[in-house]
This record gives structure tokens, sequence and C-alpha cells, in this order.
């Protein structure tokens, strides 16, 4: 299918694709004409692409596990694993934003926010 039609069936833009096309998340080939042609199952990889973004997977993440579970043995296993791994960086960024949430608060009033509490002005 030629790019027109793969935008209109993933809900995208031909401009997405072409980037998605140009960072090697999907592939297409020039026909004689040099018009792209994608396969049929490039929509559900975009749609696959789609909702990872939105669950917090970077561009090279997805790249990354696409390659990961298409080889997998049993897809629904390799991508609970790779959900429970994104759910503990996620953990551990919010303790991290805990503890700075903390330490930022602890300056409101200070008169310097830079200073380190108890250091002399």
């Amino acid at each position: 299918m030629r790019i027109g039609e793969l935008a209109a069936q993933a809900g995208m833009t031909r401009d997405t694709i072409r980037f998605y096309e140009k960072v090697g998340l999907v592939t297409g080939r020039r026909l004689a004409n040099g018009y792209r042609d994608f396969p049929p199952e490039a929509v559900a990889w975009l749609e696959y692409v789609r909702t990872a973004q939105t669950l917090g997977f970077s561009l090279a993440e997805i790249a990354r596990h696409g390659e990961e579970l298409s080889e997998a043995p049993d897809a629904a296993e390799a991508l609970s694993a790779l959900l429970e791994e994104k759910i503990q960086v996620i953990d551990a960024r919010m303790a991290e934003l805990t503890i700075l949430r903390a330490e930022l608060a602890t300056r409101v009033g200070t008169g310097c926010p830079l200073r380190a509490v108890g250091q002399p002005g």
C-alpha cells in the first residue's frame, strides 16, 4: 500500500510515517516509479508504535522491543515482561522525584533556594 493509504488507515500523517521510516521503525520498498510501498501489516505495527508511545516508551525502546517481540516464542509473555520492566523504571523515577520534591520543599522560604539548607549565607 502507498504511504497515503497507510497514513489514512493508521491515523497518522505522511510526514510521521516518513520520519518513522527514516529512524527504522517502519520499512517500505520503493516501486519503480519511486513511490513507497508498505505491507498491510504496517498498519497494526504503527498502531502498536502509537500505543507504546502513549505508554511512555521512547522510539528507541519501541524499535528495540519490536525486534524482541517478533523473535519471542510467546509475544504476550514477552510484552508483559516489557511492561513490568517499564513499571519498575517508572517506580524508580517516582522515588527519585519524591526525594527531589522533599529537597525543594526544604529550601522554600530560605531566601536562597540554591544554597544548601543549614549552610552559612
